[in-house]
């Protein structure tokens, strides 16, 4: 079982590089993060962030040149705690001439599943990522998607503790996102913890309690997602004032003067009410209200901007 005292998964000041002496790249500088049992984190990032080195790192198929991870309290790649991880890689390649039910008896197997486990459990895994009918086909015939949600089935097939998945729904159609956003909510319910990249910030948004952003190997920013999306909801107000003074009830909104208006900008929908409110009530002529609503797309894209700079 997991101990909830602790973090399922954990990096500490982690620094991986590539190559060596002056040929040396860092592709991941000092990250330091935690997911806690039961939650569901999306690590998101632009190509070559350095989110899959993190991954793979965090799952010993790469060692970091300082820092530290632990998976279940343990080093990356031993033994006990991949026995409870499902791994998901960003690129799955499996051997052509096997048949999908046979991939899942291997890695049902390696994850010490019996042949009576596994024979009971095989059939409505394939049916549960849509594959139900394709079990005695051979990989060779599997399209990129197919091969997907083959990949998804092996990670599952042991009903393992925790999730790691790299590029979660890379190579998916829209029906394949949404068959696998239900089976994330499911396991997400019963209390799985879920830690995975992606490019798709509707699924992030759709499944995360939090978001860890990353660029050029350095976080940007972690928070919840409801935290994430509050100021991403803005309401703005346009108004003249009295005879060119500003009402003292109105001044604590912080105001900005443009030409011969003032405009009001509020992430909370109560602080709106309460300005309209202050403004009527001041005698001030209101010239505009709306809301203004930016994605968590364009929003990721001012924080990379902003980390460039």
């Amino acid at each position: 079982m997991t101990d909830t005292t602790q973090p399922v998964i954990e990096a500490c000041e982690l620094v991986v590089e590539y190559g060596k002496g002056a040929q040396a790249r860092r592709a991941v500088d000092g990250v330091s993060f935690a997911v806690q049992a039961g939650e569901c984190v999306g690590f998101i990032g632009a190509n070559g962030a350095g989110k899959s080195t993190t991954l793979k790192t965090l799952m010993g198929f790469i060692f970091a040149q300082s820092g530290g991870a632990r998976i279940f309290g343990l080093p990356p790649g031993a033994v006990e705690s991949r026995r409870r991880i499902g791994y998901l890689p960003e690129v799955a390649l499996y051997y052509p001439f096997m048949k999908a039910r046979e991939l899942l008896e291997l890695y049902g197997g390696l994850h010490g599943m019996t042949r009576a486990q596994l024979r009971e459990k095989i059939p409505p895994m394939l049916e549960r990522v849509g594959l139900g009918e394709r079990g005695e086909e051979l990989l060779k015939s599997y399209s990129k998607g197919m091969q997907q949600r083959l990949g998804i089935a092996q990670a599952l097939i042991a009903d393992p503790e925790a999730l790691i998945f790299d590029e979660l729904s890379s190579g998916l159609d829209p029906i394949g996102r949404h068959d696998l956003r239900r089976v994330l909510l499911e396991l997400k319910s019963k209390g799985r913890t879920i830690f995975f990249s992606s490019h798709e910030l509707t699924e992030v948004e759709a499944l995360c309690d939090r978001v860890i952003m990353i660029h050029q190997g350095r976080i940007v920013t972690q928070k919840p997602v409801a935290e994430l999306l509050k100021p991403l909801n803005l309401f703005e107000i346009r108004f003249a004032d009295i005879n060119g003074e500003l009402p003292t009830e109105v001044k604590e909104f912080n105001p900005a003067r443009q030409g011969s208006e003032w405009t009001l900008r509020l992430d909370d929908l109560e602080r709106y009410t309460r300005a309209l409110d202050a403004l009527r009530r001041s005698g001030c002529e209101v010239r505009g209200a709306r809301s203004l609503t930016q994605s968590l797309e364009d929003y990721f894209i001012s924080l990379v901007e902003e980390a460039r700079s």
